[in-house]
C-alpha cells in the first residue's frame, strides 16, 4: 500500500500562482499513476490531472489545461501540482491519488486533501 499526504494550499488572489506537494510512502513510488482530484462545496469530485508513472505522460481536465502542471520526482517519492493564473472558480479542496500499475484510472489511494482558496 502506498500512504499520501498533501500539502501546500492555501488562500491566493486571483491571478496568483500555488504549488501543491503530494507526499508519498509505502511501495515504491513509482509503482503508482498520480492524479490530482479536487471537489468544491456542493459541486461533485472533479479531475484535475494525472501523471504516469515515470511522468512521460500527463493529462488534464479542460478546466484547467493550460493553467496548471503536473510533475512527480520519484526520487522524493512526491508529486506536484503547479497552478497558476488561478481563478476563483478554481477553489475546492485538493487530493491526490495513486493507481497502482498496470491500472491506469483506478484509484485506490487517496490523501486527505488540502483547501486552495482563491479570493477574487
Amino acid at each position: 500500500q502506498v500512504q499520501l499526504v498533501e500539502s501546500g494550499g492555501g488562500l491566493v488572489q486571483a491571478g496568483g500562482s500555488l504549488r501543491l506537494s503530494c507526499a508519498a510512502s509505502g511501495r515504491t513510488f513509482s509503482m503508482y499513476n498520480m492524479a490530482w482530484f479536487r471537489q468544491a462545496p456542493g459541486k461533485e469530485r472533479e479531475f484535475v490531472g494525472s501523471i504516469s508513472w515515470g511522468g512521460g505522460r500527463t493529462d488534464y481536465g479542460d478546466s484547467v489545461k493550460g493553467r496548471f502542471t503536473i510533475s512527480r520526482d520519484n526520487a522524493k517519492n512526491t508529486a506536484y501540482l503547479q497552478m497558476n493564473s488561478l481563478k476563483s472558480e478554481d477553489t475546492a479542496v485538493y487530493y491526490c491519488a495513486a493507481a497502482e500499475r498496470p491500472k491506469v484510472k483506478i484509484y485506490d489511494y487517496w490523501g486527505q486533501g488540502t483547501q486552495v482558496t482563491v479570493s477574487s
